[in-house]
């Protein structure tokens, strides 16, 4: 069982990952930070609590893979990847720029850690079968992550992937699902509603687990029930809320999708995401 104090500094980091998707996207002036926002405490539990890597050691054939299947939330697992060492921090603000390898999508080629190059949704959940399938073949214990979204989950292709996942029993595998009811262009139950969607996931052969995606502990626990289940994959479907621990982000979702806070919005977001008085990390 994680500890209270575990717990309390990966919610510290997950603030820090927000803060980090303000600055880069006001930088560029251009970026996704709606969905980056929701999905900070997930991959603050997977970088900080779950995943084995070496930063150090990016191809180190013992790691953990985490595949990041709507791959317009760049932000945040470039803000991951910098606080776990993989580049410097200062980098960041480098999103977007000319010459930045800090693409808009997370680029494979470009970036240390990152497993697989993804912004054309849909196609992560298949990368990640082969990984696991990989690993099975080569008798490796390491574990595979792919973070979908709920609006991505429109796509044929994640239900095709879905049932070769459950085909070869891939329980080296976790989908965790950021649920945080929108797409671009609106509510995803309003343009193509995947309801009933935990069904879905069981009808397809998956161990499927629900959680708060904005709760710490419920991620955590969430997590070890997965990589602990044996004889089928697991989906974790995290329930989020796009813009998350921004109050006009979370109040007008749509609005921040694709499009970076004003430079007086920036001040107010990092207000709001820094006053808790232990946020140094």
């Amino acid at each position: 069982m994680i500890s209270k104090e575990k717990t309390r500094e990966l919610e510290k980091m997950a603030r820090q990952l927000r803060r980090h998707i303000i600055e880069m996207t006001c930088a560029a002036v251009s970026g996704h930070p709606g969905g980056a926002l929701s999905a900070a405490d997930m991959v603050a539990a997977l970088y900080f609590y779950k995943l084995r890597y070496n930063s150090q050691d990016p191809s180190w054939p013992e790691r953990d893979r985490f595949v990041m299947s709507k791959g317009h939330a760049a932000p945040v697992l470039y803000a991951a990847l910098a606080e776990a060492g993989y580049f410097p921090k200062k980098y960041l603000k480098t999103l977007r720029q000319l010459g930045s390898s800090l693409q808009g999508h997370v680029d494979m080629l470009s970036v240390p850690g990152i497993e697989m190059s993804t912004g054309s949704l849909g196609q992560g959940l298949s990368a990640a079968n082969g990984m696991a399938l990989a690993a099975r073949i080569d008798k490796k214990d390491y574990h595979v992550y792919c973070m979908l979204g709920d609006g991505e989950c429109q796509e044929g292709q994640v239900w095709e992937a879905a049932m070769t996942s459950a085909h070869h029993r891939l329980d080296n595998l976790t989908v965790m699902v950021d649920r945080n009811k929108y797409q671009i262009d609106g509510k995803v139950e309003d343009i193509k509603n995947i309801e009933p969607f935990a069904l879905k996931w069981k009808a397809f052969g998956f161990n499927v687990l629900s959680c708060d995606g904005h709760n710490m502990k419920a991620i955590i626990e969430a997590l070890d029930r997965a990589t602990d289940f044996k004889g089928k994959p697991t989906v974790i479907i995290c329930d989020t809320v796009k813009g998350k621990g921004v109050s006009f982000m979370e109040e007008n979702p749509l609005s921040y999708h694709g499009k970076a806070p004003t430079p007086e919005e920036e001040k107010k977001a990092l207000e709001q995401l820094c006053h808790i008085e232990e946020f140094k990390i």
